[in-house]
């Protein structure tokens, strides 16, 4: 074929392209969220079943959190983590990092491992398993937010229409038919952020938000088994993506889907919390265990961390011990990441930050191998590490 003809065949395959590429997108969005639901159920069944089942948990996790917070029984308990937290805001800046509190988990200090609420607590993840091992359809998934008695309404809106959007980014990538994925997910986060509303910024949000904002600390100090459960549940929402990505860059990735669900599963461990593959220990971020898809899109890939990193918030919000004005304090914490040009911090600081816990301290890799914390290394090995980690699909 000479220059000349394809010059002519390109502009037809470009078009063709384009068309497939924004076909998952063009429908309205009620339809968008119903087909990505659609695609993955045919492609992982296993995977839809429990991203659904997600929806329904996470929504349920802010009730239990919620219901355990106000239990009569533990107003001692409730005045002693406040002290401790309290505590917490007044140390400095070396002591923060010397103590380990500067990393996006948190520390507990002298604060029991089992945490205050141990008995209630261990009842919660007991019953919230069931309910993730449960089938939901996607009618339940869809309108899980919005039955919480603990978020409000618009809260409920902003975390459906993430939960939504990641869905639509799966299912973007499991297309055989899209073969420019990049332009597919452009597409997909225009859609996304039409509603200004009920989307989060496609920049991350300045990274001390989080361990200082006025209620840090505390989902995971109060409670160690619901946020390992939240976050590996995360976990696999940034691995599955990871999984597909790498299986299309590599084919020596291919089966990596089903690695991920088995290393899900481990990390989940008995209905008590045990297991012999820990939960995650710190927020779970893209740029960490999905680093493929922030090299494909930041935006993409910001927008998950950004919500994730809200519901983190909402967490600690409904586990503050005896906090007055939960609701508008998730209200602010709503707006400012809706906002889209707040509080903005710049790339490599957010990366920073997003790798700082540790990719192990996350959850692991998606797919390779890293059998102890990297920040056990030294520094320059760790520099080393992310390094190679963030090269990947370049």
């Amino acid at each position: 074929m000479n220059r000349g003809q394809f010059n002519w065949i390109k502009p037809a395959k470009t078009l063709v392209n384009a068309i497939a590429c924004t076909a998952i997108v063009s429908l309205l969005p009620a339809t968008v969220a119903a087909q990505s639901r659609s695609d993955i159920r045919a492609e992982y069944p296993q995977l839809a079943d429990l991203f659904n089942a997600f929806d329904v948990t996470q929504a349920q996790t802010f009730d239990a959190i919620a219901t355990i917070n106000a239990h009569p029984s533990y107003a001692a308990a409730r005045a002693a983590l406040r002290e401790h937290l309290e505590g917490m805001k007044t140390m400095t800046m070396s002591e923060m990092m010397d103590s380990g509190t500067m990393s996006h988990s948190g520390m507990n200090m002298d604060m029991s491992a089992s945490g205050p609420y141990p008995d209630m607590e261990v009842e919660s993840r007991i019953n919230l398993l069931a309910v993730m091992r449960g089938q939901h359809t996607d009618a339940e998934a869809s309108a899980a937010y919005e039955a919480s008695t603990a978020i409000n309404r618009h809260t409920g809106e902003v975390l459906k229409r993430g939960r939504e959007f990641e869905n639509t980014l799966l299912a973007i990538y499991i297309d055989d038919r899209i073969s420019d994925k990049r332009a597919a997910v452009t597409a997909a986060i225009t859609e996304y952020l039409s509603d200004d509303q009920h989307s989060v910024a496609t920049v991350p949000k300045e990274s001390e938000y989080l361990i200082v904002h006025g209620q840090a600390n505390g989902f995971k100090t109060a409670f160690p088994r619901l946020s390992g459960f939240l976050w590996t549940q995360q976990w696999l929402q940034l691995a599955a993506l990871e999984a597909v990505i790498l299986e299309q860059l590599d084919p020596q990735f291919a089966g990596g889907m089903e690695v991920a669900l088995e290393r899900f599963w481990n990390k989940i461990g008995s209905a008590g919390g045990m297991s012999m593959f820990p939960a995650p220990t710190e927020l779970p971020m893209a740029p960490a265990i999905a680093p493929d898809l922030y090299s494909q899109s930041p935006e993409a890939a910001t927008i998950l961390d950004n919500l994730n990193i809200l519901e983190t918030v909402v967490a600690d919000v409904l586990s503050y011990p005896d906090e007055p004005d939960r609701d508008a304090k998730m209200d602010a914490a709503v707006a400012l990441f809706t906002n889209k040009d707040a509080s903005a911090a710049e790339p490599m600081e957010y990366l920073l930050f997003a790798l700082r816990g540790g990719i192990y301290n996350q959850g692991g890799p998606a797919v390779g191998e890293l059998m102890q914390s990297e920040r056990n290394r030294t520094r320059e090995a760790m520099d080393m590490q992310h390094a190679m980690i963030m090269s990947q699909g370049q």
